[in-house]
């Protein structure tokens, strides 16, 4: 094995604050290869994040000091250099792509001006030579026109788009080592696989050393060369990525493999249907007995929002669903998946009358919002909930959880105010939460516990449906696995009807078992998530299966091909 580019060595981090110091790293070593894509995974918390942060001197809080250790590049201790210099590495010899792109590129500044900014000032190019380099850096990294992109703000860009902008910034100064913080969590599954073959390209073609931080082993399979597994500040595992995902040596890498949502090889969903009445109930969904009435039942429906302009007076407008026809009945489960802007959560916003109907019907128990609205919207109010995909924006930040549940069963009045008390403790206990988070506000909590609190909130309603839009999207794989094992657990005992709104088709086929796939407004495809993913009948279908990052790394990545998606 050559040289390591990057050589981490004891290196432990630490906070201070009124209560002493805490470490937050501790002892951490870690080597990166010229040329190699080495995955770092772990839940939120044990430090990969601040590992990378680390390298370049970035800390997130003056509290927070390296306490000890050495970061050798190029001959330099990284952590012996002054502010000047490491100046000169970040960006030149290390780049960084961070998750959340809208919250670091500049929402003032045209995307291709940022771009340039790094060339004038790493490699002292003057202004019409680095706009040309701009222009060559954003064809490479997939913008369609670059000439005319390069004037836009992020804010005119997709989640894919900013992601690709904030990878031209990175790449700008020609680094060494690109650091990839969790580059693709907050992406469909055609735009993540996208963003995960340019990474790869880019790796190819400019020999770059890459480290993606992520929490999906689906991911850092099919993309890096060796993994490195962190778990509360400390390294756990290194390894070869098909020694350790084959035999994992550690117990909590076991963990993380079990709790990845895979889906079944070629072939296996024939093995499971055939397996079905041996296997154990829990482990796969099975259709339910059919009611004679729908719960919910749209019929053409067509939702559309106008738009600005418009020749001769005449009005413009964009449909967000488009002649959607569909039934859930009583004890279902039905997963609606879709890449972002396909209609997924205006949908079910409708369902629920929160969004104004342009033409069609949608009725709940057998109470239609157009004709009956009052009548149909007192059912919803009273049998219907929502549970949705940001835990914390989602829950009244001043209230404790207790009081947020307390307010519902006051509102709703079916228990009475003695026994609210009970009831809170009740509900906590049913999502699987200690009662004596009851007096805490979101901001004390972990996304985990803040996303139980919300489905706690949903179930305060004694409902009959439940609305889940996205709400595993932003959790660790493992805590997306305690969740969605909760929702079987909940629909099983408490008989609810559930809609699981999703671009996570390995999530949608252990949970649900109906699914309805939404393109353009449109549902393309629909009917038991073993046939669908099994024989899929469109190819948009099939190119989002396509997409899935499986565990198994001799499964290729397959990134739609664009004119399929934009279809």
């Amino acid at each position: 094995m050559s040289a390591p580019l990057l050589s981490v060595r004891d290196l432990s981090v630490v906070v201070r604050g009124d209560e002493g110091e805490r470490t937050l790293l501790e002892r951490v070593s870690l080597d990166l290869a010229p040329g190699e894509i080495l995955g770092l995974v772990g839940e939120s918390g044990s430090g990969k994040s601040l590992l990378c942060r680390s390298l370049v001197q970035l800390l997130p809080s003056r509290a927070i000091s390296v306490a000890r250790g050495e970061v050798w590049m190029g001959g330099r201790d990284l952590l012996a250099l002054g502010e000047a210099q490491m100046q000169q590495v970040r960006g030149a010899e290390i780049g960084m792509i961070f998750q959340n792109p809208s919250s670091h590129l500049d929402p003032v500044m045209r995307v291709g001006d940022q771009i340039v900014e790094g060339l004038c000032f790493h490699r002292r190019l003057d202004r019409a030579a680095a706009k040309a380099e701009a222009l060559a850096i954003m064809g490479q990294v997939g913008f369609t026109d670059p000439a005319r992109q390069f004037a836009s703000y992020p804010h005119e860009f997709s989640g894919g788009m900013r992601q690709r902008a904030m990878i031209a910034v990175a790449l700008a100064c020609d680094p060494k080592i690109l650091i990839a913080d969790e580059p693709t969590t907050a992406l469909d599954v055609t735009i993540q696989a996208q963003i995960l073959r340019l990474l790869m390209e880019l790796r190819e073609k400019r020999g770059l050393s890459i480290i993606l931080i992520t929490h999906d082993l689906g991911v850092v399979a099919q993309t890096c060369d060796r993994i490195a597994v962190m778990r509360q500040g400390r390294v756990v595992e290194v390894g070869d990525k098909r020694a350790l995902l084959a035999g994992p040596a550690h117990p909590y890498t076991r963990a993380l493999i079990a709790s990845h949502p895979s889906m079944p090889a070629d072939g296996e969903y024939d093995q499971v249907d055939d397996q079905a009445d041996r296997t154990d109930e829990a482990s796969l969904p099975r259709p339910s007995a059919v009611p004679a009435r729908p719960l919910v039942e749209i019929d053409d429906l067509h939702i559309r929002y106008p738009l600005p302009g418009g020749l001769f007076g005449r009005r413009r407008s964009f449909s967000a669903v488009d002649g959607v026809s569909l039934q859930i009945r009583p004890g279902e489960t039905v997963g609606i998946v879709g890449e972002s802007g396909s209609g997924k959560s205006t949908l079910a916003r409708a369902m629920l009358g929160l969004t104004p109907i342009s033409d069609g019907h949608v009725s709940f128990d057998g109470a239609t919002l157009r004709g009956q609205p009052a009548v149909a919207l007192a059912k919803i109010r009273r049998q219907a909930a929502m549970v949705f995909q940001d835990p914390f924006n989602s829950l009244n930040p001043r209230l404790t959880i207790g009081q947020t549940l307390a307010e519902v069963l006051h509102v709703q009045g079916k228990v009475a105010p003695a026994a609210i008390p009970a009831r809170v403790t009740e509900l906590l206990e049913l999502v699987e939460l200690d009662p004596a988070l009851a007096g805490r506000r979101p901001r004390q909590l972990s996304g985990g516990q803040c996303q139980r609190a919300g489905i706690a909130r949903a179930l305060a309603v004694d409902p009959r449906l439940i609305v889940a839009d996205e709400c595993v999207a932003a959790l660790d794989v493992t805590i997306q696995a305690q969740i969605v094992a909760l929702f079987q657990r909940l629909v099983k005992t408490m008989d609810l009807t559930l809609v699981f709104i999703a671009h996570d088709l390995a999530i949608v086929r252990h949970l649900c078992e109906r699914v309805v796939v939404m393109h353009h407004g449109r549902i393309v495809e629909e009917g038991p998530c073993a046939e669908v993913f099994a024989r899929p009948r469109e190819a948009y279908t099939a190119a989002l299966i396509a997409a899935i990052p499986d565990i198994d790394p001799d499964r290729r990545l397959l990134a739609p091909p664009p004119e399929l998606i934009a279809c």
